[in-house]
């Protein structure tokens, strides 16, 4: 078992024969912090290769499994009339085919009416006024209610965002099988999706935090309102990063 040290983001390793039934509390080796735990880790933390199977994941032989709906607001929240997503995958595809590099070979940035997508798994309750927020920011948002509809939803489509909360769908182990489809993304793939965990006690925009936990972003659970800003600035940085990268591989930025 790991458990994350919330002031100094150190991993602490436990032996999981030696973990208590009940909750428990051990001093943090790097800066002396108390760090308390319930005795099970947070979906995220779990070795999602090896959670094994579950009903929202195992195969059905007489139903077809529907992946996360697109959120979609009422009529008068907007001016305009609604993007079909048939529309914004063409728009993407002229996007790439119209040029792969920008003058000098830098990467083509993003047109303003191509959508970045985003599948939100979070527990009922957050869901809808996360996902309006990021509707209203100009994302298209695909929200998830359950384990299922997640992992058809990243299988189905080609997303470039997934926001996740350790809390997702606790009865299936929602947050430990989106985990594990990120992590067995190829790395062409997974470098091409941006993975933001939500989390209660780690800072928001921690890096450091974010890399231990496989993750591109982190996300105070009490920063979630302002989602839309944060990954814009993530995902800025993101792509700052991996300029050079991108342009050698003839690649729009993210």
């Amino acid at each position: 078992m790991i458990i994350v040290c919330p002031n100094c983001s150190s991993r602490i390793q436990i032996d999981d024969a030696k973990i208590p039934a009940s909750s428990f509390s051990v001093r943090c080796p790097k800066c002396s912090q108390t760090v308390n735990s319930s005795g099970a880790a947070p979906g995220p933390q779990k070795s999602a290769l090896s959670v094994g199977g579950s009903p929202s994941t195992d195969p059905h032989r007489f139903e077809r499994t529907k992946p996360a709906p697109i959120f979609e607001t009422q009529p008068a929240a907007h001016s305009h009339e609604p993007v079909s997503a048939a529309a914004l995958e063409l728009a993407r595809a002229l996007t790439e085919l119209l040029g792969q590099k920008g003058q000098g070979g830098e990467p083509v940035g993003r047109a303003a009416w191509s959508r970045r997508r985003v599948l939100l798994c979070l527990p009922d309750g957050r869901r809808e006024g996360i996902a309006r927020r990021l509707d209203e920011s100009g994302y298209q948002v695909f929200v998830a209610a359950d384990t299922r509809q997640a992992v058809e939803r990243m299988r189905d489509n080609q997303l470039e965002i997934v926001l996740l909360d350790p809390d997702f769908d606790l009865v299936e182990q929602g947050a430990a099988f989106v985990t594990r489809e990120v992590n067995i993304l190829r790395p062409a793939q997974r470098r091409r999706l941006f993975f933001g965990l939500v989390s209660p006690s780690l800072r928001t925009l921690d890096a450091h935090a974010a890399f231990l936990n496989n993750a591109n972003l982190i996300i105070n659970l009490s920063d979630l309102e302002e989602a839309p800003a944060v990954l814009e600035r993530a995902i800025r940085d993101y792509n700052e990063l991996y300029f050079d990268f991108f342009r050698a591989l003839n690649a729009a930025a993210l």
